[in-house]
Formats: structure tokens, C-alpha cells, sequence
């Protein structure tokens, strides 16, 4: 086996079973991963300098692929159900061995890195690929060693893909070809049968969540940012709700932009990259994600490209909606060098309510913020998948319920206790309509939410009165800077009061059907936070 690169450690591959590898290449810089990718026709550079490549099949996460050795390591902290899948040890022992019989003979790219920015807490990671611009992934999305660390570094976990490697259902015990699979005891990730990189850093996202309650450090599917004075908020949000828009204010300084940790030591990011999605994205209204699209280091998963001029053409999804931007965290101006912070001094939820019924802001308690933590909330409105005729509520526990290996109720409760310990304030946000649901009212102006983030941000929104939402007892502010009151209550911005009426009790019942699952697990003051007032 013949190994090259500029940073070879001496805890050798043999240690994870890899034999008769043709050549290893470890550690490659950026401009290496390119050479490799282009000759291998791995991908192709577009103007200004980008890796554009195709993902084939698989342009998103397979999520009913994704499988948890069950063992007594995990038995009792884990999950099981729809999310978290159990596979046995020798099932997953014998798709281990085909795999590793099916590198030999070829070429691996091998990088080694941090996944935490904390120090103290930060998990060493090895990715091994089979493709030279699935290396570059890992090495954008995760944080790089100093040359020192990378002589003697030892690796907590390991990522093996493969994408052209595919499983046997009926031999494997998986659902189809792909699998995404973990070894808690053995530290062992092995991906296959995709081609969707996102795989690879939600597997160790989901690792994390799994590791770090354990040490009372609490994982998080939020943005970060810090304030010139060093406030520090946290941003929870699914998809579509604005959570990449609203923390990457310039006035403020980037933590992350997807995962954190919070711990002892304040906030930290897990990443040293963005993974961010860019159909349709414009120059005006994220310009500082749209200049990395332009830019050498890149990488540009089913973007279109003229092939003629190598322009981008990001409008168009003929491939798919989700198109994706691989980019180091330094490609954003203001990002913060350290990728650490201390405690937030403020946490936003984020939801786009199509029902136009939750209030633009509102100020939660401890306990109503561990309840709408657990719910999730956001609505999918008619047109965005094939089938919604009409606005539909989603519910994501912890707003990221495909990553999450323990029990949601487990997250919860750290979420609450870090907010006690530490003072922070929790705001709902509601970022979709008003005036009435979708298709009769209109999505919240963009220049009133980011006035109500300010006042919130900077303690303004803290000192005004507030009266309980008479739907969801949540606290609504009596007035902000810069906001029109009425905007503040939902109800008087629709024309017809009794279809307010009937449409706030239709999601206030909504909540309460799907936390009825929670109930169990929770106390009575976090049950009775979701009552309505």
C-alpha cells in the first residue's frame, strides 16, 4: 500500500482494517483535492473557480437508511423507533467486511479532523473516501488539526464512504441499497450507496448528539451569532423558517451557521464550513453566501452550469431544489476565527406559521420553551412538495429529529436547565403569515421581524409590557420599536375575527395532539406550559 500527502499520522489505517489499498492520500490540501477530483472527472470548475458535481440519484438525505448498532453500549440510551434503526453487531460486522474487500485495489482519501471547536470537547475524526471532492467535503465542513496534531492523531471515530459500494437488503438487513450505519462502541460510521455528501456531516452531527449529553453539554440543529458587546444568541429553526437570513446579520459576528454545542465554557460551533442551499439564491438577499458560490474552494453539489461559458445558473433546480454550497466558515466576512463564544444571552425559535395565527414574537418561559423545543413547530405550504394542496403542520422534536439518537425529552431537559442556570431568554418568532393563512394573508415583512430581532437582541423588547396570547399563553409584547402594534397581535390583522378564532383553536389543538406523545416524559409545569391561557 503506498501512502502520500503532506501529514501522515502514525495511528496507520491497518488500525481500522484497511489492507491492500493501491494509494492512500492523506490529508490533501484544497488545491490538491481539485487536481485529484478534475482528472479523475470527479467534477468540474466552473467561472470563478467553484467544484461543481453530481450527486446522481441521491440528492438529499435517505433518512430510512439510517441504522444504530444495538447493543448493550446503546440498548438503553438510545431512541429506537422510526428514526434511530436497530442493526445487530454481526450484521453490520459482515457489510463491514465486503466493504473494506471492495477498497482494496483502489485509491482512498484520507482527512483527518476535529468536529467541536471547544477543546476541551472537540471529537477527532477521520474521514476515508473513495472520491477525492468527498474528501474536500470533509475537510471544509470540519475543523483542521495544526500540522502537530496531525503527526500522533488517534481518531475517537471513524467515517468510511463509499458511494459506488451498495448494500444487499436481503443479506444486510437494510431497507434499500444505501446505508448510513453506526458502531457506538467501535467509533466505526459507514456510508454507502450515496452520493449526497450531507451525509457525512449529519452522521457525525448525529454522534455528537448522541456523546455530548452524557458530559451535560447540550447539542444543538441551531445557528449562532455574538453582538459587539458579547451577547450571544442562538437560533432553532427548520427549513424555511429563516434561520440562515436572520443570524447572519451584519452588525454581528457568525458563530455557525447549523451546529453547536453549548457547555461549560459558553457556545461552540461543531463546524469549520457551511453547508448551505442556494436554488434561487440572489445576491441582494444573501450576498455574502452568494459571493462563495464564485469563489476557488467551493464546492457546488447539482448546480446547474452553462458548460459553454462555466456560468452558474442557480434558478435552475432541473436536478433538484436542494441544491447545496460546501464552504469553509472563513469564506463569510464576518465569522468568528474561534468558533467559540460564551452563554447566549437570548435563544430564538424560529417557526413560518402558513396558518397566520402564532404571534410575531413572543417571550416564552423556561418550561414553555422546553414544550415548543420538543413540538418543532413550522407548516409546509401548498406548492412546496407534491400532494400539499393546503397549508400542513410539521413537527420536528428539538427542530432536528433526524439527528437526535436519545430520547427528544433528554435534549429538552438540558435545554431548560442552561437556560436557568444561565438567564437566557427564549423568543418565539414567527417568520410566515399575518393577516391570515396562506394564500389570504401576507408573509410577515422582512423589516418587522428584523426590527422585533433587534429590540430583542439588544434588551429593548425585555422591558415592555406583555400580555398572555389567549391561544397559546405565550407572552406578547405590548409594543416594539419600529413595529406597527397591531402587527404584534395576530388577530387584528385579520379582516374576519371568527376565521382567526377557528384557525388559532385548529393549531392550538394541533400542538396538543402531537405532544401528547411527550407527556411521559415530562413534568407537570412543562405539560401545562402548552395549555392555552
Amino acid at each position: 500500500m503506498q501512502q502520500v500527502g503532506p501529514f501522515l499520522s502514525s495511528y496507520g489505517l491497518e488500525n481500522h482494517g484497511i489492507r491492500n489499498i493501491d494509494v492512500a492520500h492523506w490529508n490533501y490540501s484544497t488545491p490538491a483535492l481539485y487536481e485529484e477530483a478534475i482528472r479523475r472527472r470527479e467534477g468540474t470548475m466552473a467561472h470563478g473557480g467553484p467544484l461543481v458535481v453530481r450527486t446522481g440519484h441521491h440528492t438529499g438525505r435517505s433518512p430510512n437508511d439510517k441504522f444504530i448498532v444495538r447493543d448493550a453500549h446503546t440498548e438503553a440510551d438510545v431512541d429506537w423507533g422510526a428514526v434511530n434503526r436497530p442493526m445487530s453487531q454481526a450484521q453490520f460486522d459482515g457489510l463491514m467486511a465486503r466493504m473494506l474487500a471492495y477498497l482494496q485495489g483502489r485509491d482512498i482519501f484520507v482527512q483527518d479532523c476535529w468536529a467541536g471547536a471547544d477543546p476541551e470537547h472537540r471529537l477527532p475524526v477521520r474521514v476515508i473516501n473513495e472520491t477525492a471532492w468527498h474528501n474536500l467535503f470533509a475537510r471544509n465542513m470540519f475543523i483542521q488539526p495544526t500540522q502537530d496534531e496531525l503527526k500522533d492523531f488517534k481518531p475517537a471515530f471513524t467515517v468510511i464512504q463509499a458511494p459506488r459500494f451498495h448494500a444487499i437488503p436481503e443479506i444486510d438487513g437494510t431497507n434499500s441499497e444505501v446505508f448510513i450505519l453506526v458502531d457506538f462502541r467501535r467509533g466505526i460510521v459507514l456510508i454507502g450507496g450515496t452520493s449526497y455528501a450531507g451525509e457525512i456531516k449529519k452522521s457525525i452531527f448525529s454522534v455528537l448528539n448522541y456523546l455530548l449529553p452524557a458530559k451535560g453539554i447540550m447539542p444543538m440543529h441551531c445557528s449562532a451569532n455574538v453582538g459587539p458587546d458579547g451577547d450571544v444568541a442562538i437560533f432553532f429553526g427548520l427549513s424555511g423558517t429563516g434561520k440562515t437570513t436572520l443570524s447572519a446579520d451584519a452588525s454581528r459576528t457568525l458563530i455557525g451557521d447549523d451546529e453547536h454545542g453549548w457547555g461549560p465554557n459558553g457556545v461552540f460551533n461543531f463546524e469549520g464550513g457551511c453547508y448551505a442551499k442556494v436554488i434561487k439564491l440572489s445576491a441582494e438577499a444573501e450576498p455574502e453566501i452568494f459571493t462563495t458560490t464564485k469563489r476557488f474552494g467551493t464546492i457546488l453539489e447539482n448546480v446547474m452550469m452553462q458548460m459553454d461559458t462555466r456560468r452558474l445558473d442557480l434558478d435552475d433546480a432541473t436536478l433538484t431544489e436542494n441544491t447545496r454550497a460546501s464552504y469553509p466558515l472563513s469564506f463569510i466576512p464576518n465569522a468568528s476565527d474561534t468558533g467559540r463564544s460564551g452563554h447566549p444571552q437570548n435563544i430564538v425559535m424560529l417557526t413560518a406559521d402558513a396558518f397566520g395565527v402564532l404571534p410575531p414574537i413572543s417571550q416564552l418561559s423556561p418550561e414553555q420553551a422546553m414544550y415548543h423545543f420538543l413540538s418543532g413547530y413550522t407548516a409546509r405550504v401548498a406548492g412546496t412538495e407534491k400532494g400539499v394542496l393546503e397549508p400542513q403542520a410539521t413537527f420536528s422534536s428539538c427542530f432536528g429529529a433526524p439527528f437526535m439518537p436519545r430520547h427528544p425529552s433528554a435534549y429538552s431537559k438540558l435545554l431548560g436547565d442552561m437556560m436557568t442556570k444561565h438567564g437566557a431568554k427564549c423568543w418565539l418568532v414567527n417568520t410566515g403569515w399575518s393577516g391570515g393563512g396562506y394564500g389570504v394573508g401576507e408573509r410577515m415583512k422582512i423589516k418587522h421581524t428584523r426590527a422585533m430581532m433587534r429590540a430583542a437582541l439588544d434588551g429593548r423588547l425585555a422591558k415592555a409590557g406583555f400580555t398572555p396570547d389567549p391561544n397559546f399563553g405565550v407572552l406578547v409584547p405590548q409594543g416594539c420599536p419600529d413595529v406597527p402594534a397591531e402587527v404584534l397581535q395576530p388577530k387584528a390583522t385579520w379582516t374576519d375575527k371568527t376565521a382567526y378564532d377557528a384557525a388559532a383553536k385548529d393549531v392550538a389543538g394541533r400542538f396538543e395532539k402531537n405532544f401528547k406523545k411527550f407527556e411521559p416524559y415530562v413534568d407537570e409545569k412543562v405539560k401545562a406550559a402548552g395549555i392555552r391561557a
